[in-house]
């Protein structure tokens, strides 16, 4: 006799009860050996990033895998908000989606439709208007093959759909994006809003810190979290202070990035040898020394 499963609590289930913002990190290097480091390191989720990473169906299939153990909330972001995509990595059991680029409600509306089943016919609405996904989850990790009882009755209680503002588009249409009913959050993106403003690189920019704290506040109105990216912590601080719900305040290969600068500098650029090194190059070139980098400085903060 099979034995008989629920699914793991949604992210969304997760804020609604958090007494707490929830603290995550990105994961971007596709390794299930980085994602379980993650997700045993204390934070409260994990997000498994598709759209600038090395990801594939595969990849995340192994990660998910390597952080079942752990108490984590794993959020996965697609590349693209593509309805036969979306279909894929819920049939791999993903639970939580983070989907970039959503500039307006007409597309949270077609995103809900992805992440849901054809509803019962009836009420002169179609069967097809309720969802899109199509229906393989017998064969699936996200039933565990069937061993979930009812799971087309109770697969939209299983699935958390979180969309990206981070345009000023999507800043100017928030209220009605966060109004469709099927987005459980939103999470802004200060880097590519920045860009989408005339100020690419800038995203703690004032500009731009005003239109996401603009979001932040329509969602609290609404009453549906909001969380957003901020690796500078001061950023982050703000963030939460004014009401954010969640924040990702790191990840894997820009902490591995700094991190083995520092100890490059610590070890090397304060060696003598390099330190003539660096000093004949500079005398070479012409260059100012006030204007060199001081051995063992910091490497600069990338911006995010």
């Amino acid at each position: 006799m099979p034995i008989r499963m629920n699914a793991p609590e949604t992210f969304a289930a997760r804020l609604a009860g958090a007494d707490r913002p929830q603290i995550g990190m990105w994961v971007c290097s596709a390794s299930p050996i980085v994602a379980e480091v993650a997700a045993g390191s204390g934070v409260d989720w994990v997000l498994l990033d598709a759209e600038h990473s090395p990801n594939d169906l595969q990849s995340i299939l192994h990660q998910l895998y390597a952080m079942s153990a752990y108490p984590v909330s794993a959020v996965v972001r697609p590349p693209i908000g593509d309805t036969v995509l979306i279909k894929q990595y819920l049939d791999l059991g993903v639970q939580n989606l983070l989907v970039p680029m959503v500039d307006s409600a007409e597309q949270a509306r077609e995103l809900v439709r992805a992440v849901r089943y054809p509803g019962p016919a009836g009420a002169g609405t179609a069967p097809a208007e309720h969802g899109a996904r199509g229906v393989g989850a017998s064969l699936a990790r996200s039933s565990r093959w069937n061993r979930i009882e009812g799971y087309l009755g109770r697969a939209t209680g299983t699935v958390s759909l979180i969309v990206q503002i981070e345009s000023a588009a999507a800043v100017a249409n928030v209220e009605e994006i966060l109004a469709v009913d099927g987005v459980d959050a939103i999470f802004i993106g200060p880097a590519d809003l920045a860009g989408s403003m005339g100020l690419l690189g800038q995203p703690s920019h004032p500009d731009v810190v005003a239109a996401a704290l603009t979001a932040i506040r329509a969602a609290r109105a609404a009453g549906k979290p909001a969380g957003i990216n901020a690796f500078v912590p001061e950023d982050a601080d703000r963030y939460l202070a004014e009401g954010a719900a969640f924040a990702a305040v790191g990840a894997d290969v820009a902490i591995l990035a700094r991190a083995s600068e520092a100890l490059a500098d610590r070890f090397i650029g304060a060696h003598p040898a390099s330190a003539a090194a660096s000093g004949a190059a500079a005398s070479a070139t012409g260059a100012d020394a006030a204007d060199a980098t001081p051995p063992g400085s910091p490497a600069p903060r990338a911006s995010y």
